[in-house]
């Protein structure tokens, strides 16, 4: 085992030679956490009645409804098996300095309260309305934080004549009020080639905008509004650290300039990463949805049952290019980071190893001679006079052929980070993203 700057790695046998705003709960929460503990006491009833009412008469023949089973969802399908698709009509990623970091975000989502014993069981009707109440609160009271984003993008360097404005070629993306000084979080894809940007609130106002700062890794962007007007709120932000698979997931945006559109589903996956355009950087604990989001819904936000800003959409896997029912969103964790630096600077600088390399798995730890429980990151990959480099770090310098196929072999393998353990690449990333800024 060896140590340096906080990392702990292990050695392999085979080597080759060499080297917002404060959240809280609204009505539509308290509705929502309500109506489902209801639901779930209404089904148990269903299920299995009560001791008073067990006569010997015949039991009815209505059997209650079968619930989903409980297994987790099935990860998110390679990116070799369907291609990655922006949800907004704009191009590709860049990168920048550290901002200090936000305040700490808000407790995670309280878990709905079972009703008490002897309460009225609602009928599927009342369950149904008291549904449709949440979600209807939800979007009204998000709806002022919410706007539509249309780009004009310049072909080349030649400027058109007035009478050919209207064919320049425009995208369209979406975003939302992110503080009181004309400031909005929108992707960095959504704006990248904008020549002119016009931003639509749901009250009917219309201002251009511009943008103040953007990071093509993270695939986030702010902009300045010319003008906010009076309705328009900054977003109340959740804690994507505490979003759990199964909780209810809210998209509001503009898919195919379809404007403030809503569209509901669960939180499918978490933990997902997602590769940068631009780099070799990739955006961990991104959150995984089924709530439809299709082109144009980039920038906007993906929302908790309370109303609050867990994600930032940004992505989806599918063959089409429309939805698939997999959809990807920016944490909003990181949104915390990265916002109040391109605010402040125009730019977000992340901290820096200096390789590539991949998680390390039960069969991969005996290829390399290392006990089978051996779980890291292993490094592949080491750039030349990284950090990575100078600290000693060594990549995979030949291969090991294992049933006619050839692995990696001699590469350090990464366990800990300032004793945190790592388990693959996905932690490490995760960890340097969340906790560490340059220098």
């Amino acid at each position: 085992m060896n140590r340096f700057s906080g990392l702990t790695f292990r050695r392999s046998l085979t080597r080759g030679g060499g080297g917002a705003r404060p959240g809280g709960l609204t009505w539509p929460g308290i509705t929502l956490a309500l109506l489902l503990a209801a639901a779930l006491l209404f089904l148990a009833l269903t299920a299995c009645g009560s001791d008073e009412a067990a006569k010997p008469t015949p039991p009815s023949s209505v059997s209650p409804a079968a619930g989903p089973p409980p297994d987790s969802p099935p990860a998110a399908a390679p990116a070799t098996a369907s291609p990655v698709v922006h949800t907004g009509n704009g191009a590709g990623p860049a990168a920048g300095a550290a901002a200090p970091p936000n305040p700490a975000p808000p407790a995670a989502t309280p878990a709905p309260t079972p009703a008490p014993a002897g309460a009225n069981t609602p009928t599927p009707g009342e369950i149904a309305a008291a549904y449709e109440t949440a979600l209807i609160g939800i979007y009204r009271d998000a709806l002022p934080s919410i706007v539509r984003i249309q780009v004009s993008v310049m072909p080349g360097e030649t400027a058109l004549p007035p009478q050919f404005e209207d064919f320049r070629p425009r995208g369209e993306g979406s975003g939302f009020v992110w503080d009181d000084k004309g400031h909005v979080v929108t992707n960095h894809h959504v704006i990248s080639d904008a020549a002119e940007i016009a931003v639509f609130f749901a009250d009917g106002t219309q201002t251009t905008a511009t943008v103040v700062g953007s990071d093509g890794d993270s695939d986030l962007a702010v902009l300045r509004l010319a003008e906010t007007p009076a309705s328009a709120a900054p977003v109340r932000l959740g804690d994507s650290s505490a979003v759990q698979v199964g909780q209810l997931a809210v998209a509001i945006g503009a898919p195919f300039g379809q404007e403030f559109t809503m569209t509901t589903g669960i939180v499918s996956g978490v933990g997902r990463m997602i590769s940068s355009q631009t780099s070799q950087f990739s955006v961990p604990e991104v959150i995984q949805t089924d709530a439809a989001v299709n082109p144009g819904n980039s920038g906007g936000p993906l929302l908790d049952r309370l109303g609050r800003v867990i994600g930032v959409n940004t992505q989806i896997i599918s063959d089409s290019g429309v939805n698939a029912g997999v959809g990807l969103a920016v944490p909003v964790n990181l949104v915390r980071r990265v916002a109040p630096a391109l605010i402040q600077d125009g730019k977000y600088e992340y901290s820096w190893l200096g390789i590539s390399g991949s998680g390390l798995s039960r069969q991969m730890a005996g290829i390399l001679d290392l006990p089978d429980d051996t779980r890291g990151a292993l490094v592949l990959l080491v750039v030349d006079d990284s950090p990575a480099d100078k600290a000693g770090l060594r990549g995979s310098e030949n291969t090991r052929t294992v049933d006619g196929v050839d692995y990696p072999a001699g590469g350090d393998v990464i366990t800990a980070i300032d004793d945190n353990p790592v388990t693959d690449m996905t932690d490490l990333i995760a960890y340097l993203t969340n906790e560490t800024v340059p220098g």
